[in-house]
């Protein structure tokens, strides 16, 4: 049988990562854009690849099991890379709640059910997660093991409790990586890893769209102030992905990476507590 690795959101950080675990595999890109799964694939084909290509709502039910039984129809599931999402300029809270949270719990749950023995996912969060106060412990296990279905009908995720975009982004990711946690005792089961990455300002397309934004003076100031003193790269994100899925990272299942350049730790101990303030 041939191993598949599903990517979900083919960006560049997910491009990156497929590069370095997809070699002699077949590489199944699948976005909501059908343009943007073919761009990726012709990239992938083009530098050796075998990659095919499909559609997917992360939001519907229907349409991400569809892609697990496509992608089990070509094959054993051993990896999985889940890196769709939306931001706070691009989307309204209830969008960001139904894609970035909802989506992703979803995804953990249907391909948790396919994923081979040996196999791997790693799902792309955010630094945001950790910028979020402490949830309580009864919020923080809601967020984690709350049927999928019921999800966004917890109290304090309602459209009058989470009214600005920002708050619900990071909401999503620190459920994100919540959610991880608990659905690493099921894959577990199953003999696979599942891990979660939460990346800083990694330049790519959505990462520009935010500099651009309401907030974009916020997230300049971040870059300076942080110990690294840049954004990061998709190809950084890639490595730390090659290690959660490959046999270096065999120990490692249910964590969550934060790789930030020193925004996290500079935005609640160092010199970045005035933009921590203005959120």
């Amino acid at each position: 049988m041939t191993d598949v690795i599903v990517v979900i959101g083919p960006g560049q950080i997910g491009q990156a990562i497929a590069r370095r675990v997809g070699v002699g595999k077949h590489v199944l890109l699948a976005d909501v854009r059908q343009e943007n799964a073919d761009a990726a694939a012709e990239v992938l084909e083009n530098a050796g690849y075998e990659a095919s290509v499909a559609t997917v709502d992360v939001s519907s039910r229907e349409a991400v099991h569809a892609l697990v039984e496509a992608a089990a129809g070509l094959g054993d599931v051993t990896g999985l890379i889940h890196a769709a999402g939306v931001s706070p300029t691009q989307a309204a809270p209830a969008t960001i709640l139904r894609v970035d949270l909802y989506g992703r719990a979803l995804v953990l749950e249907e391909f948790g059910n396919v994923v081979a023995r040996g196999g791997a996912g790693v799902v792309i969060s955010s630094q945001s997660g950790h910028r979020l106060p402490p949830l309580a412990l009864e919020q923080n296990e809601a967020l984690a093991t709350t049927p999928a279905e019921e999800l966004l009908g917890l109290p304090f995720l309602r459209p009058d409790q989470v009214a600005d975009s920002l708050h619900a982004y990071q909401l999503a990711k620190r459920g994100n990586s919540l959610r991880v946690m608990a659905e690493a005792v099921r894959w577990g089961e199953r003999g696979a890893r599942v891990n979660t990455i939460s990346p800083g300002i990694v330049m790519t397309p959505l990462a520009k769209d935010e500099l651009g934004g309401p907030r974009g003076a916020g997230y300049q100031r971040m870059i300076e102030g942080s110990a690294s003193g840049r954004a990061g790269t998709p190809d950084e994100v890639g490595t730390v992905g090659a290690l959660l899925m490959g046999p270096d990272g065999g120990f490692i299942t249910g964590s969550d990476f934060l790789m930030d350049g020193g925004v996290t730790a500079a935005y609640w101990y160092g010199d970045l507590a005035e933009v921590r303030a203005q959120q």
